[in-house]
């Protein structure tokens, strides 16, 4: 939140704020059409927004609460530079992991730098460079600045774009304890921070991705136009996300049929894809399995799984001990496989095989033959290839156990808006960031690294919260908290009132702002409830008269009244009521998440 005396009383006539009663034609999910109609945002360019002026006062809230949760956390603000040095990505090796979203200029006499996707590789070289001894460890360093990303697809208004607002901090350890307690601080601090932007949000654990690391989780907000997908146990409240989450226990092998006949050749001419072949064989695709070749690390290897399963790239990378994976060409899979792509088979396959346990327990499926236009039928997992390496290797499904109590999981979908990590020393031995201990031995930093997507917590919270008639903000982040709607601008007395009643809602503290447009009130209460101010004051000649001014709380359907009898104190009293119950529905949340150690 802004300081009291930053409340101002603002003129809609003398701000800008152009709303608009058509969405526009490219936006597809409600917070790029909201936003825009609503007159918060304007497109510059292809993943390039303006912030107008509601926009930029929703999205300063949002990161005056970011600052204030992690200061009272015990991070400590810095602000690094967008141009980064090409070195120090080479240094680490993500030049190459990031590839084409990565952003590069070129500088006179042939130079080239980047701009800062994310600041890993800067905030560890500055930490090499300013920390030397245990004595100044742990510590955490924060900023909120502008990153770029060469984003390929940008789409979803500021969901998805190539320059955003995000809040980056990196802590600093001399040990795996100091990096936990870190860890608890950050999350606790996310928590606080969510709750306060009144932001529905589930935790889910999740993959390190192209940053790195051993641990991590997200904050992801319910959405059904998210585009991720979360994976959840109502039972146990177990949650991931599809590239994290685990499938609990599968029986394998399945129970062996004596009766079960010899896998035996079926042709398939030009039937390569899983559909093809089901649909020529007549069987279902589930009763099928395919053979997936990837290169890990400089190794050929494969991954069997039934045919209408995904293979989770992250669990194949880790089954087979790999810092790197990619799909092999077909030159790779020939040489390596003896077979041509599209008809591969676990079946005297030459290449090792990682083999997923849904496949396992299948009691009979159809391979790849591994020669051109051939598949074989009747195939037993277990009796005509081996299970020496059977593993979870696919992303989870509804329906599919939970690894914390086997009930069936259900999947959602979600926005994500915060991420957490455990670095390890993946950046500190990259770039040689040691320090020394209390006996003078050289130790590598122990690192974590916390991210938030600002602009991603209003579009988040448009996603939520909107209805038919527009936005729905939560008070703790809407540009104002009140609109006070004069029906009469032309009236002096009338206005005079409006003007008393902003003024005292002012100076208790809440952010106001008044329709002096000569409108019809229609087209003001439209444009009040399209950009979603939490509560609205109307002040009316017929209401003054009878002693009364009109309140409506977005969020709600009826209108109440205030007698004028009482003066403004009255509507200062029913907007502190819920300012003041907000707070302290955030007080009780910490208080319920008590504090301990995150997995």
């Amino acid at each position: 939140m802004t300081n009291r005396q930053d409340r101002i009383k603002v003129r809609w006539t003398q701000t800008l704020a152009p709303t608009l009663k058509e969405s526009p034609s490219d936006a597809v999910v409600p917070s790029h059409k909201l936003l825009v109609r609503a007159g918060f945002i304007r497109q510059l360019g292809s993943g390039a927004y303006t912030y107008l002026p509601l926009g930029l006062r929703s999205l300063r809230k949002a990161e005056a609460i970011v600052r204030q949760e992690m200061g009272r956390a015990g991070a400590i603000e810095v602000l690094m530079p967008a141009l980064q040095p090409i070195e120090l990505w080479k240094e680490t090796g993500r030049f190459e992991t990031f590839g084409n979203l990565l952003m590069q200029l070129k500088l006179s006499g042939d130079r080239h730098v980047a701009l800062g996707p994310t600041h890993e590789e800067v905030v560890t070289d500055l930490a090499r460079d300013l920390i030397s001894s245990y004595r100044q460890l742990p510590v955490t360093l924060y900023q909120i600045q502008t990153k770029f990303r060469d984003e390929p697809r940008p789409r979803f208004g500021v969901l998805r774009t190539r320059e955003f607002l995000m809040k980056d901090a990196y802590s600093f350890s001399t040990s795996v304890e100091q990096l936990n307690e870190a860890y608890d601080s950050m999350y606790e601090a996310y928590c606080r921070i969510f709750d306060r932007c009144g932001v529905p949000y589930v935790i889910v654990e999740a993959e390190s991705g192209p940053i790195g690391g051993d641990s991590s989780h997200e904050f992801m907000v319910p959405s059904s136009t998210g585009e991720d997908k979360i994976i959840q146990d109502p039972v146990s409240g177990y949650a991931a996300n599809q590239e994290r989450a685990e499938i609990g226990k599968i029986e394998w092998p399945a129970p062996a049929n004596p009766a079960a006949p010899a896998y035996s050749a079926k042709s398939t001419p030009g039937k390569r894809t899983i559909q093809e072949v089901a649909e020529f064989l007549g069987v279902r695709p589930e009763e099928t399995s395919k053979l997936l070749v990837y290169k890990a690390d400089d190794k050929i290897v494969g991954v069997v799984l039934r045919g209408d399963h995904e293979a989770n790239e992250a669990k194949v990378r880790r089954a087979f001990g790999a810092s790197a994976l990619e799909l092999a060409s077909a030159d790779e899979i020939a040489k390596a496989a003896g077979a041509p792509m599209g008809f591969l088979g676990p079946i005297g396959c030459k290449i090792p095989l990682a083999i997923d346990t849904s496949v396992a327990a299948m009691p009979k499926t159809v391979v790849g033959g591994n020669e051109v236009d051939v598949h074989f039928v009747d195939v037993v997992p277990g009796r005509d290839f081996t299970l020496e390496r059977v593993l979870d290797l696919r992303n989870a499904e509804a329906g599919d156990p939970s690894p914390k109590g086997g009930a069936p999981m259900v999947v959602t979908q979600g926005i994500e808006i915060g991420h957490v990590f455990k670095l390890g020393t993946k950046y500190s031995a990259a770039m040689n960031a040691v320090f020394l201990d209390e006996h003078g031995k050289q130790q590598q930093m122990i690192m974590g690294c916390y991210g938030i997507g600002v602009n991603r917590i209003l579009a988040a919270a448009v996603e939520a919260c909107h209805d038919s008639d527009g936005i729905v903000w939560p008070m703790p982040i809407a540009p104002y908290e009140v609109v006070v709607v004069p029906l009469n601008v032309n009236q002096p007395e009338l206005m005079k009132t409006a003007e008393a009643y902003a003024q005292a809602l002012v100076e208790a503290g809440a952010d106001v702002i008044i329709d002096d447009r000569d409108q019809r009130p229609g087209v003001k209460f439209k444009d009040a409830d399209l950009i979603g101010f939490p509560l609205r004051l109307v002040i009316g000649e017929k209401g003054l008269a009878a002693g009364q001014v009109e309140l409506k709380w977005r969020d709600s359907k009826e209108s109440f009244t205030a007698p004028v009898s009482e003066g403004p104190q009255a509507v200062v009293n029913v907007w502190r009521a819920k300012r003041d119950a907000l707070q302290q529905a955030c007080v009780d949340k910490a208080a319920r998440r008590g504090g301990g150690a995150r997995a």
